[in-house]
C-alpha cells in the first residue's frame, strides 16, 4: 500500500511539472520552415531576452532563434527554410533572461503542408524538418538534409519482386540509370536492378526474395541516377508529415527456405526512414 500510495504521488507530481511546462505549437510550411509559438515560458518580461534554442544530439551543435511577443501572451521563432538543419534529431528548449533552458513539450502540430509535399528540386538538396513528441513525452525536430534526394514513393509487393517508384531531386536521370541492393554487414555484396526513368520519376522491380541466399541480415536500397559506375544516392521517404515510419509504415513479407533455414524477407523503413530489405529468421 505504501509503494502504491508514493507511486501515486510522483505521478501525480508529474502530472503537475507537465501541466507547468512550456509548450510550443508548431507549424510547417512546404518549404521546409517551422514557426513555434511558445506558451507558458515561465518568468518572462515584456523587456527579457528570450530564445528558443534547438540542440542536436550527440552533438554540440546550437541553433539559437529570437522569442518575440506574439498574440495571446505568445512568444514565437521561426526557423527558415534558409537556415541551415543539420540531419539529425534536435531538441527543443526555452531560455529567459539568460536563465537555465527549460525543456519544451509539444503542443499543436500543423503539418498539413507536408502531406505529398513536391519541392521543386532546383536548390540541389531536400531539407525536411518534422516536429515529433520523444517517448518521454518533449518536443524534437527531426531533420534531413539530402543532396541529391530520392524519394521512394508506392511500393508494391507482388511474389518475390517488389516494385519501387520515385522521383529524384538534385541530380537528372540517366538512361541507364539502375538501383542497388547492398548487403549492410557485405557492402561488396551488390544486387542490381534496371531503373525505367520518366523525367525526374523513376520505377524498379527487385527480385527481394533473391537476397535471403546470403542468409540473414538487411540490404540497404540505392539509386545509381548517372548509372553503375556513377555515385549513389540513398533511397528514402521523407517528403511527408511522419518523422518515424519504421513501426507506422508496413509491408508483408516472403518466407523462403534456404540453406540457411527458413528466412522471411520484406521492405521496411530504417530509424533514419531510409529504404532498405529485412532478411531475418521466419
Amino acid at each position: 500500500m505504501t509503494a502504491l500510495a508514493t507511486s501515486k504521488a510522483a505521478s501525480h507530481t508529474g502530472d503537475e511539472e507537465a501541466a507547468d511546462a512550456p509548450r510550443a505549437d508548431c507549424v510547417a510550411d512546404s518549404a521546409g520552415g517551422l514557426t513555434f509559438d511558445v506558451t507558458e515560458p515561465g518568468e518572462y518580461e515584456p523587456d527579457d531576452v528570450a530564445y528558443l534554442l534547438l540542440r542536436r544530439r550527440d552533438s554540440d551543435d546550437e541553433v539559437r532563434l529570437p522569442l518575440t511577443p506574439a498574440a495571446d501572451g505568445r512568444l514565437r521563432a521561426a526557423l527558415p527554410s534558409s537556415v541551415e538543419l543539420a540531419e539529425g534529431r534536435w531538441n527543443a528548449f526555452v531560455q529567459v533572461a539568460g536563465g537555465a533552458p527549460r525543456r519544451l513539450m509539444p503542443g499543436l502540430n500543423d503539418l498539413r503542408s507536408l502531406v505529398d509535399r513536391a519541392p521543386s528540386g532546383s536548390r540541389g538538396y531536400v531539407a525536411v524538418r518534422i516536429p515529433y513528441a520523444t517517448k518521454q513525452g518533449n518536443l524534437s525536430v527531426r531533420s534531413w538534409l539530402r543532396a541529391p534526394h530520392a524519394e521512394a514513393g508506392e511500393i508494391e509487393i507482388a511474389d518475390a519482386v517488389m516494385t519501387v517508384h520515385g522521383r529524384v531531386y538534385g541530380v537528372p536521370l540517366a538512361k541507364d540509370a539502375c538501383a542497388e541492393a547492398v548487403r549492410r554487414a557485405d557492402p561488396g555484396l551488390v544486387r542490381r536492378a534496371e531503373v525505367t526513368v520518366d523525367g525526374p520519376r523513376f520505377s524498379f522491380a527487385l527480385p527481394h526474395g533473391e537476397l535471403a541466399e546470403s542468409g540473414a541480415g538487411p540490404w540497404d536500397l540505392w539509386l545509381r541516377p548517372e548509372g553503375a559506375s556513377g555515385p549513389r544516392v540513398r533511397l528514402a521517404r521523407l517528403l511527408d508529415d511522419v518523422a518515424d515510419k519504421k513501426a507506422i509504415f508496413t509491408y508483408p513479407a516472403l518466407r523462403r527456405e534456404t540453406p540457411h533455414g527458413t528466412l522471411e524477407t520484406g521492405p521496411y523503413y530504417t530509424n533514419d526512414n531510409d529504404l532498405a530489405v529485412r532478411v531475418r529468421e521466419a
